[in-house]
């Protein structure tokens, strides 16, 4: 999987994730928050900040980079509903979130910015997790 060669993550992502692996056009992140599953879709691509400004090809690619993430969520952590955005306020960098919500969670039925403190996985199950995810994305 070619990356392109100036692609560069933005650092508040790169801050508040754990790299997870690559796929044809997006770079695949777990938010380090242990309060929600939850990975980020960044696709590798410089200059970025709206799905329109993604070539035809490349929109398609999303779009069934976003399927496949959904798919790996839903096997992941079973959640009761899987939320799906691409918002940008604060990161313009293009990037889509991919959250497995329960009805049980710390934000529910809210969006999970700005509820509470992100709790950061231990170190071991951040890698259990990685590891997991990387399974169900090759298994697809």
């Amino acid at each position: 999987m070619s990356t392109a060669p100036d692609f560069t993550l933005d650092p508040r992502l790169a801050a508040d994730t754990v790299h997870v692996g690559d796929l044809a056009l997006c770079r695949v992140l777990l938010m380090d928050d242990a309060r929600f599953p939850w990975l980020i879709l960044v696709p590798r691509r410089e200059g970025l900040s709206e799905i329109t400004d993604l070539t035809p090809e490349d929109a398609k690619i999303l779009m069934d980079e976003m399927r496949l993430a959904t798919g790996v969520m839903l096997a992941l952590a079973k959640p009761d509903k899987v939320n799906v955005a691409a918002l940008g306020n604060v990161v313009p960098q293009l990037h889509v979130h991919v959250i497995g919500r329960f009805l049980s969670d710390p934000a529910w039925p809210r969006p999970v910015w700005g509820v509470g403190e992100a709790k950061p996985y231990p170190h071991h199950a951040r890698a259990q997790m990685v590891e997991r995810i990387g399974a169900l994305f090759a298994a697809a």
